[in-house]
């Protein structure tokens, strides 16, 4: 067991059976007395497998509160504003005349994920679960550390409020006010319980020394997000097949799915990737911000792309699978927020490129990593001369109301103060008229290999994680042999349901 003075090893989650008996009878006990029921991820893959007398019952449920029926919501299918699956999950085409490209970028929303309305709760709670039902974390002695640039730490507190344990969350303390003020609302203890380290999107350093020090007391478990293969199993076996439904809608059959692109973040979305190249043969696009070229030119520097968290290549990063990255600037984020939220900027877009108006009234599903993923997207379909028959799939991962608060200052900053018509038109012109204006490189083995070793000075030399392991990740059959474990979670998932009595 560890001292305080010492911090353990990171862990990988990566336990597919019983690990400790006494750890997960505590839970049992406490999930039979507060009544949680845990999905499976093959229910969360697909939601029409889950019980009807469940999915009824939610009707009756706040999906924005911490009731355990919630958990049966953390998955791509949830409606907005309505109750039900639905079939197909909710996504926009980006039309020609505001992409410039034949090809249909597609996204999906995030925001209909429950509680924090972002999907990163969905690599929350596939953390948290597998460690559950093994018994690695007991509800009753350990409290969940959840380093994050901002969503996957209110989805931990979230997971970690329903599934009667104590979260805490690590961020720094320069993101979105919104942020701030949902943990407030949701942590126990708010000034105990919400840890600001110093920077801004780009200081994950800063996060990963504060996990060190919480992690001397061996009463606190660190949930990594960067370095935890729940998340990437989550994405790989959950967000690609929701991927793949929603080509299918879209194609109807007679399109090809050329490529899937995703701010690699924690590196967990992009791992739907894996499924879809498995799938299709489809291409993976990793995008990063301009001022922040981490993977372009192992650079270094600071922006407001607000869930892309950089300097350092995520251990569950799946990098020789990746084809392409691309770099993106903060300030079209920016100024593309305030494009399709401002009054002005929506009528610019509706009288002037003739969008529809139900069109631009859903791009409010969209905030600042939505538009580097659409961006991005768009720059990938422009790179390949992608036609009409051609789709390109991203992520919405939040919406624009989590940013309400940074868009006067973007006005006051880049536009003096007042966002004009003549300013929506340089805006559009500018982001979106010439999509190639935007540095892309096509990954070959040899800059598949620098990217790769950029890993080994965090997880090796910083976090001492074992040199084998790290090398073995070079392998695609590697990443292959993990699938297998989600089976073997849903059938420790289901037992632990059984031994609560709620099965």
């Amino acid at each position: 067991m560890n001292t305080l003075n010492e911090a353990p090893p990171i862990r990988l989650a990566l336990e597919s059976e019983l690990v400790d008996g006494t750890a997960r009878d505590n839970s049992v006990a406490r999930f039979r007395e507060a009544g949680i029921r845990l999905p499976t991820f093959s229910e969360l893959r697909d939601p029409s497998t889950i019980d009807p007398e469940i999915v009824a019952d939610l009707e009756n449920v706040d999906r924005g509160i911490a009731d355990p029926r919630n958990l049966y919501r953390v998955h791509w299918h949830n409606r907005w504003g309505a109750d039900g699956i639905a079939e197909v999950p909710e996504h926009v085409v980006i039309p020609q005349e505001l992409s410039g490209v034949d090809a249909k970028i597609v996204l999906l929303f995030g925001d209909r994920f429950p509680m924090i309305t972002a999907h990163k709760v969905l690599a929350a709670y596939a953390c948290l679960a597998p460690r559950i039902v093994t018994g690695t974390f007991d509800p009753t002695v350990h409290r969940a550390i959840w380093p994050s640039t901002g969503n996957y730490a209110r989805g931990g507190v979230a997971i970690s409020r329903i599934m009667q344990s104590h979260g805490l969350a690590v961020l720094p303390a320069g993101m979105s006010q919104e942020r701030f003020d949902w943990l407030n609302a949701w942590t126990l203890d708010p000034a105990s319980d919400i840890i600001r380290t110093p920077g801004t999107e780009s200081n994950v350093k800063e996060i990963y020394d504060a996990c060190t020090e919480l992690s001397r007391d061996p009463n606190n478990m660190v949930i990594n997000q960067f370095c935890e293969f729940g998340n990437y199993l989550a994405h790989r076996t959950i967000t690609g097949p929701a991927m793949e439904k929603v080509f299918e809608h879209v194609s109807g059959g007679q399109g090809h799915l050329r490529a899937f692109v995703s701010a690699t973040g924690s590196a967990g979305t992009i791992a739907a990737g894996d499924h879809l190249k498995d799938r299709f043969g489809a291409e993976i696009m990793a995008a990063e911000a301009m001022q922040c070229p981490t993977m372009l030119e192992n650079g270094f520097g600071e922006h407001n792309i607000q869930g892309i968290g950089d300097k350092h290549i995520p251990l569950i990063h799946n990098v020789f699978n990746t084809d392409v990255v691309a770099s993106i600037s903060d300030q079209v984020t920016n100024q593309l927020d305030v494009l399709f939220q401002s009054p002005v900027g929506r009528a610019y877009l509706i009288d002037n490129i003739g969008l529809d108006p139900e069109l631009v009234s859903s791009l409010q599903h969209m905030g600042y990593s939505s538009w580097c993923n659409m961006v991005s997207a768009i720059a990938y379909a422009n790179l390949r001369g992608l036609g009409p028959d051609d789709v390109v799939m991203t992520v919405a991962t939040d919406g624009s109301a989590m940013y309400d608060s940074g868009r006067q200052p973007i006005i006051d900053s880049d536009f003096g103060g007042e966002f004009t018509t003549a300013d929506a038109e340089s805006t559009f012109v500018a982001h979106l008229g010439d999509p190639s204006v935007h540095t892309m490189l096509d990954l070959d083995d040899r800059e598949r290999r620098r990217i790769f070793n950029l890993g080994y000075f965090t997880w090796v030399e910083q976090l001492d994680l074992d040199v084998d392991t790290f090398v073995a990740r070079r392998d695609q059959a590697w990443w292959d042999d993990l699938v297998p474990k989600v089976d073997a979670w849903d059938e420790l998932i289901v037992d632990f349901n059984q031994r609560t009595g709620l099965g």
